[in-house]
């Protein structure tokens, strides 16, 4: 049997405590944190896409008609409905089935929403390629639609339609499980954007294609969906 020699030992020795070095923690972490390795493994397999890969995708397609939800999908309209909790019901949530919120909000709040770019990217594309324009809306109708005109206004809608309001008493009416999806249907829809899941379920009821727009981080509208926990598509850099 060879015996080391002292250079060698000394040289193993050297590379075992560097390895050691390298993998004992220099001081106790003070708070959470990650490596990358971590951070790959909790990656969501998200179907991102952009505006221009949507275009791409419908090239060879004939003109269509296409739909939008409107609260946190074009216009960032938290201010309206905080506003209405704060005066109706502060305590809980019983605004949004009182009447006279909605008569309020939709006759006029929603010149203080801020509309969304990629609403106004998205509605650019889809008019360029000769698609009509629909709104269809989880809010209940009020007395006066200020809301079709501000919309019209805003996004420079060629021949607007008046928007789908889709909640309130005429709800029990429908046919459908989500209501949006009685919209969907009725106008014949074939392409539908929204930030709910609500949006998302109710495209796959109507058999048509479904694509997520990103709720705004500021939005009061809580919890927030999982983008993508359907297996739609995501828009990318749409909070905004």
């Amino acid at each position: 049997m060879k015996l080391l020699t002292k250079t060698t030992m000394a040289t193993i020795l050297g590379l075992v405590m560097a390895v050691s070095a390298q993998a004992a923690p220099k001081e106790p972490y003070t708070q959470a944190g990650f490596n990358t390795r971590q951070a790959e493994e909790q990656q969501a397999p998200i179907h991102w896409v952009s505006i221009a890969q949507i275009k791409e995708s419908l090239k060879d397609k004939p003109p269509m008609n296409v739909s939008f939800d409107i609260d946190d999908t074009v216009l960032a309209s938290s201010g309206c409905f905080y506003y209405g909790k704060e005066k109706y019901s502060p305590n809980d949530y019983s605004y949004l089935k009182n009447q006279d919120f909605w008569d309020e909000i939709n006759a006029g709040c929603d010149k203080y929403s801020i509309p969304k770019q990629v609403a106004k990217e998205l509605i650019d594309m889809h008019q360029e390629r000769g698609d009509q324009i629909f709104f269809i809306t989880g809010r209940t109708a009020g007395k006066d639609d200020q809301v079709t005109p501000l919309l019209a206004k805003t996004f420079n809608v060629k021949n607007m339609q008046p928007v789908n309001f889709m909640g309130g008493h005429g709800q029990e009416q429908l046919k459908t499980k989500y209501n949006k999806a009685a919209g969907i249907l009725k106008h014949n829809v074939q392409l539908h954007y929204g930030d709910s899941d609500d949006d998302i379920l109710a495209a796959k009821e109507a058999g048509i294609r479904g694509i997520r727009v990103l709720r705004a981080t500021n939005s009061t509208y809580t919890p927030f969906p999982q983008a993508g926990g359907y297996g739609e598509e995501v828009i990318v850099n749409s909070s905004y």
